[in-house]
């Protein structure tokens, strides 16, 4: 709930009531000879720091309001290692519900400190799953072990929770209201297919012609493709999730860990935009395809999350360098 605190101003009723309508900011110098109107919608403006607060308040604040989830009672438990995860600690954390959160060894050292200061309980997994090798699978096992175990648990599933996609149709609303619907291309990274699925779905219904464009990992498994190696969380997964059965997206791309790194410098050293992997991968994924985009046309590009979760990897030059080599003249060019 917002009301008019002084002329041109407004004070908000808690924190999760800022939650959406974040900044849609049109660039100008990212690709210069680019002859389209790009735009950018910055989640990274969300009190959690990504788009992934959304999803959290969906999943949760219905079953807050009708009771399912109780505080002092209820408990969340969620498979997490990111974004989801701070999210949803943020959102227990106001109401005043006990959340664990089912981790693994490549969690990020500043997202578990991030995690403890919002009193969540850490479920570490040392194991990757015996099978496929990846965590994720693992994760989800143990996640499904204390749903069982743990009285009054309830897990929110981001993989497979309509709610999920439903958060993200708000998102894909305030872009088709900024620019009047007058949006060509939508890229949007692909991971659970919350943020996919939820604004292909927003657009199809109200009977706009947007291309949207899928931006996945090299190494995901999300679109039939063997799952391998990844370096950089954000987007891709090692196992198809069960909302990727209602994505429609016109188009997919691969994006490589490199070519993150490389959408991500050229953001920041263009723009002073500090953004995530993902938000990388879309930068990428429109460098390749922008030679085929129409002269005049709208391109938007969803950037899920702020870059200050990878500090020590993607914004690091010694990570840079010691897993691709000297590549700074990649984003440190005479355009700039």
């Amino acid at each position: 709930m917002a009301r008019s605190l002084v002329e041109g101003g407004t004070v908000r009723e808690g924190i999760l009531s800022t939650v959406g309508n974040t900044p849609l900011v049109q660039l100008v110098r990212l690709f210069p000879e680019f002859p389209s109107r790009l735009f950018v919608k910055l989640e990274r403006f969300n009190p959690g720091g990504s788009i992934k607060d959304r999803t959290a308040l969906s999943m949760l604040r219905a079953k807050v309001e009708s009771g399912e989830l109780v505080p002092g009672r209820s408990v969340v438990v969620e498979s997490s290692s990111g974004n989801l995860a701070i999210g949803l600690a943020q959102v227990c954390a106001y109401y005043a519900i006990r959340f664990i959160c089912v981790v693994d060894p490549k969690t990020t050292r500043q997202n578990l400190a991030i995690l403890t200061a919002y009193r969540a309980e850490i479920e570490m997994v040392e194991h990757p799953d015996p099978v496929t090798g990846e965590y994720l699978p693992a994760r989800q096992r143990r996640v499904r072990e204390l749903c069982e175990q743990v009285p009054h648990a309830y897990r929110p599933d981001q993989y497979a929770n309509p709610l999920n996609a439903a958060a993200q149709r708000q998102t894909m609303a305030e872009i088709v209201a900024a620019l009047d619907g007058r949006i060509d291309y939508l890229f949007c990274s692909t991971g659970t297919c919350g943020t996919l699925v939820g604004c292909a779905g927003y657009l199809r219904e109200h009977g706009l012609s947007t291309q949207v464009v899928a931006v996945d990992a090299v190494g995901s498994a999300i679109f039939g493709d063997e799952p391998g190696t990844r370096l950089i969380p954000g987007h891709g997964a090692s196992v198809v999730p069960p909302l990727a059965a209602d994505a429609t997206p016109d188009e997919i791309m691969h994006v490589s860990d490199l070519d993150c790194v490389v959408g991500c410098r050229l953001l920041l050293h263009r723009e002073a935009i500090l953004a995530g992997g993902s938000s990388g991968a879309t930068v990428a994924a429109l460098s390749r395809r922008m030679a085929d985009i129409p002269a005049g046309a709208t391109a938007v590009l969803i950037l899920p999350d702020n870059g200050d979760r990878y500090l020590d990897t993607i914004y690091s030059d010694q990570w840079v360098s010691r897993h691709f080599g000297e590549i700074t003249h990649l984003w440190k060019d005479a355009t700039c």
